[in-house]
């Protein structure tokens, strides 16, 4: 058993945040990350177009930000947290530069700032189109010279250990309901062990793997939303699923998909159909640079009119030196399967691509479970509503896990105030387990899956297909648990059950939810509901 003060599972940027600000601040106390893959194997990595903030008063204003982003959430976002994360945004983006992130900047100094969907402004500041991989480095760095940071990696987290590891019945009802840890199966040793921690910090990203294509990291599998629900602790709106409009398409590629950023059409790139013809504004005044959800319904409806797999992005028209300037990644990716931006349309179509829902937080980040906070892609704030505004999930997650530190510091020192309670936490039981014979049972059903949340829970949804799609997850349940009761663990059977139970949440959401709004839409409400509410479970 390891003993921890400070336990954050996840490595992206809100994780890696918190670690080094609660390392600080307690420099003689043990600060412990763990994380399933490497250390920079993050969603945070994988995010081209930048941090959205308001830097530049002159031309911009927090009152715009806040607007901006309360148009895309659709109604449901929580004005209070929107207005904490705008204005206390600049101060943590300014963290992150100290810390040795870099962003593009003019020739006379100041910082080059984008814009994308739904933005009245420039505000993005960004690294080329790697701005999650630099922002990564630059926390990853700062980190490894803090002496009382140590990670683990290559551990996956099995569940939240609360008093129903103790013997208690533990339900939604429960109050005070606590974490003292976590088991994590070590795939160095290929044992199942405890890590007890006095708090601990989930940050482990976001869900993307649940659908057939993404552009999301192979980690994506939705695994602290899971492990909250099954401990008893509250998700919310897990049915506003994004999906970024602009995955480039490559036939025949499952999982992964390369994401071409917002920031192109920001730059005054053109989404044309399988005719050629501008389309976006038949759907929207605000034409390519309207938000995610419009867009991404709207190539979906152009697509099943012409029984195409995707429309083009037009960037025939860029200055070739400035797009290789500002997009040196895309351009060599296109190139390497033989598209030439300037003589080539890029062929593109909606993959899954960030959660608006998770973990249930207050304005702290503290879960409905004592001792555990979320932040990140895995939470859910409020900030985002029923639709995030593009390049505002960078912000959140440095916003909220220093919120996570400040409450975290403060309760810290009231437990070491407190008479120690040393309990004893009992080891994972496998007795009456074995090896899986075979995996054709996980990676069929992990198949199945991701097919049937693609097909009913996409983009467009109705209730025959959400039906459907309910009756499907019940059965693959039933076999995972069953699976899951009889073998011993491996991260594959680990991640199969966690992705059964988001794809459940989502469409469980989907089904309460009898209205279209942001993110959801519902060809059998397609109106928005006068009952403004959130959909906890």
């Amino acid at each position: 058993m390891r003993q921890t003060d400070f336990l954050v599972i996840g490595s992206g940027i809100a994780g890696l945040t918190y670690a080094l600000k609660i390392a600080n601040q307690f420099p003689d106390k043990k600060v412990l990350v763990v994380t399933k893959a490497s250390a920079d194997e993050t969603n945070t990595k994988y995010a081209q177009g930048g941090v959205a903030v308001v830097n530049d008063l002159a031309h911009d204003s927090f009152e715009k930000h806040i607007e901006d982003t309360l148009i895309a959430g659709d109604g449901l976002c929580n004005e209070h947290v929107v207005e904490i994360v705008v204005k206390e945004g600049p101060e943590r983006v300014q963290e992150i530069i100290n810390w040795g992130a870099q962003f593009d900047k003019e020739s006379d100094g100041d910082y080059k700032r984008g814009k994308e969907g739904g933005h009245s402004e420039f505000r993005i500041l960004h690294h080329k189109d790697v701005t999650g991989k630099e922002m990564e480095r630059a926390m990853i760095d700062a980190v490894n010279k803090q002496k009382n940071i140590e990670f683990v990696k290559h551990c996956f987290v099995v569940e939240i250990i609360t008093q129903h590891h103790l013997g208690y019945l533990v339900t939604k009802a429960t109050p005070d309901i606590e974490c003292y840890g976590v088991y994590v199966f070590n795939l160095e040793t290929n044992k199942i062990e405890i890590i007890r921690s006095t708090l601990t910090l989930f940050a482990t990203g976001g869900n993307g793997q649940v659908y057939r294509t993404t552009t999301n990291p192979s980690v994506a599998t939705g695994d602290g939303v899971a492990m909250v629900y099954r401990a008893k602790g509250r998700i919310e709106n897990m049915e506003f699923i994004q999906f970024h409009p602009t995955a480039l398409y490559e036939p025949g590629i499952r999982g992964q998909a390369f994401l071409i950023t917002e920031a192109v059409r920001g730059d005054g790139g053109i989404l044309r159909n399988n005719k050629g013809e501008a389309f976006m504004e038949k759907y929207d005044a605000r034409k390519d640079l309207a938000p995610r959800d419009i867009v991404a319904r709207a190539i979906d409806s152009e697509m099943k009119k012409s029984g195409t797999e995707h429309v083009w992005l037009d960037c025939r028209h860029f200055n070739k030196e400035k797009f290789i300037e500002h997009f040196p990644n895309i351009y060599e990716k296109c190139l390497s399967i033989g598209i030439d931006i300037t003589k080539n349309m890029i062929p593109v179509s909606p993959a899954a691509h960030y959660s608006c829902g998770g973990i249930k937080t207050d304005e702290w980040g503290r879960s409905s479970i004592k001792y555990l906070y979320a932040a990140g892609e895995c939470a859910s704030t409020g900030l985002h509503g029923a639709n995030r505004l593009a390049s505002n999930s960078l912000l959140e997650a440095m916003v909220f896990a220093h919120r996570c530190f400040l409450d975290g510091k403060e309760k810290y020192e009231q437990i070491l105030k407190q008479e120690s309670k040393v309990m004893a936490l009992p080891e994972w039981n496998a007795k009456g387990t074995s090896e899986p014979k075979e995996m054709i049972l996980i990676t069929q059903s992990l198949k199945e899956l991701q097919q049937v949340m693609s097909d009913y829970v996409g983009i467009v949804r109705n209730d025959i297909r959400l039906q459907r799609a309910m009756r499907r997850l019940d059965l693959l349940w039933e076999e995972t648990e069953q699976l899951y009761q009889a073998s011993t663990v491996s991260p594959q059977l680990l991640e199969l059950r966690n992705m059964i139970s988001v794809g459940y949440l989502i469409v469980k959401g989907a089904t309460f939810r009898k209205e279209s709004r942001g993110l959801h839409y519902n060809t059998d409400y397609p109106e928005k509901s006068k009952l403004v509410q959130n959909i906890v479970l």
